[in-house]
């Protein structure tokens, strides 16, 4: 049995919350846990164009935790870069990240195409970071792996996918190597969710990463979430302006479809249109039928929810509606206002003051959502400067990620004192509280790395 020591290169989602890549090295293997985009700040976002400080071609897999943009979306650069191995996830996994690259290509192809037909990129021409061509070569490395099963990856190395809760096809990883297990936490889902299970939990670590995104911060239960969209809908409505909820294609919109069908259902909003305006959410809600052991729904419920909703796919459609001041409630991507459609709406709609923008996930730092929270007064899209007057709101108790209680309580079956505590996935501030909450709980020494450190384990 080999012991010689095993290097972790911190690649991404180290000192911040996106950008999740973890390399294994242990000088003949290689493995590199997620391979996200970098998201929010711009010198973090240029980090995307750069190439990784290790040599691509030598890295032989990857393991997803799930499919999310911040721990896939770097996967065709990475293609691109040389990389030839499989691509290893949970079917539903890949399925996401299926939708979610070929998604973030599009939206790159346009954003460079209106940035030249408009002048305002600093680059002639302005290129997309990866195009669908890049995603159509990266998809053939995807390889589904179950759930629950230990499977053999190279002599004395093994592997294990655990439900995690979070979103569809989401796990945290359990990598056996030479005897020592690493767990990768990936993103933590909520004890108590509206469409899916609690997370399972490790019983064994000796090297843990662990996710901090909400580390210090409690987020309400998402039942008192309801009472607070009902008053944020009928008060939007009776005052003649329509509600914008900016939205994670990814079952943070399918989890609103279900909070507004129930909310018209017993009749505690009006009837007013309702707009699901994602291709992305779209397919999602596709894989929802698709998936029944993964989530809670059954199929009756996800075709009565959809019934009460115009799914939006078509560009045209959503240039049409933007400039609709009949008041609705308007579902659409992205989450932090760093793409997608939600943009387009913004664009006609951020001066009337009847409207309101209700964020109900993660804003990381830069991102325009974020900005917004913290008051600004204008926003830029697609290269001009648009006045704001929008109502603002945020409701936490409905973010798919575990808050600092559930991070603390999700260490809890691990029997043995892990060997390395890696506290990654979060801001200085969040990171900092779940390492203060480990040693008070568990009297578990652990530490922040930094970004492209390299630790000997």
């Amino acid at each position: 049995m080999k012991t010689n020591k095993i290097n972790i290169h911190f690649l991404g989602a180290a000192g911040t919350v996106t950008g999740s890549k973890y390399l294994v090295d242990t000088g003949d293997i290689k493995i590199l846990i997620d391979c996200g985009l970098f998201q929010g700040l711009k010198e973090l976002r240029l980090k995307n164009w750069d190439y990784p400080p290790v040599k691509v071609s030598e890295i032989d897999m990857v393991l997803l935790t799930h499919g999310h943009l911040d721990h896939t979306g770097y996967l065709p650069r990475l293609v691109k870069q040389g990389f030839n191995g499989p691509i290893y996830g949970t079917n539903p996994t890949l399925d996401i990240a299926t939708i979610i690259l070929n998604d973030s290509a599009k939206i790159q192809e346009q954003e460079a195409e209106r940035a030249n037909k408009e002048g305002y990129s600093k680059h002639s021409p302005a290129e997309p970071l990866y195009d669908l061509k890049d995603v159509e070569k990266t998809i053939p490395h995807f390889k589904g792996i179950p759930q629950a099963q230990w499977i053999p990856l190279f002599d004395g190395i093994r592997v294990r996918f655990q439900y995690n809760g979070h979103i569809l096809g989401a796990t945290y990883i359990e990598l056996d190597v030479y005897g020592k297990r690493f767990v990768f936490s990936g993103d933590i889902g909520r004890t108590n969710d509206l469409l899916l299970y609690p997370p399972l939990k490790p019983k064994k670590a000796n090297v843990l990463f662990i996710e901090s995104t909400y580390g210090g911060r409690f987020h309400p239960d998402e039942v008192e979430a309801l009472p607070q969209i009902e008053k944020l809908v009928n008060d939007t409505i009776n005052r003649g302006g329509s509600l914008f909820i900016p939205s994670f294609s990814v079952e943070r919109a399918q989890l609103m479809m279900v909070i507004f069908w129930k909310l018209l259902k017993e009749k505690k909003i009006p009837k007013v249109r309702m707009i699901m305006d994602s291709p992305m959410g779209a397919s999602v809600l596709e894989l929802f039928h698709r998936t029944r052991d993964w989530h809670r729904l059954d199929e009756n419920e996800c075709d009565e929810m959809c019934s009460h909703f115009t799914v939006v796919s078509s560009y045209r459609e959503t240039m049409e509606l933007r400039t609709d001041n009949k008041p609705k409630i308007v579902i659409a991507g992205s989450g932090m206002l760093t793409g997608g459609r939600m943009l387009n709406y913004l664009e006609t709609q951020a001066q009337n003051s009847n409207n309101t923008l209700l964020f109900v996930g993660y804003q990381a730092e830069g991102t325009r959502g974020r900005k917004l929270l913290e008051g600004d007064k204008e926003l830029k899209v697609y290269g001009k400067w648009v006045p704001f007057h929008m109502e603002v709101a945020e409701i936490e108790g409905l973010s798919a990620h575990a808050d600092h209680k559930e991070l603390i309580e999700w260490m809890g079956k691990i029997k043995n004192t892990p060997e390395r505590i890696f506290i990654v996935h979060g801001e200085k501030e969040s990171a900092e509280a779940l390492q203060k909450g480990i040693k008070e709980t568990y009297q578990w020494d652990s530490e922040i790395p930094q970004l492209y450190s390299i630790e000997n384990v």
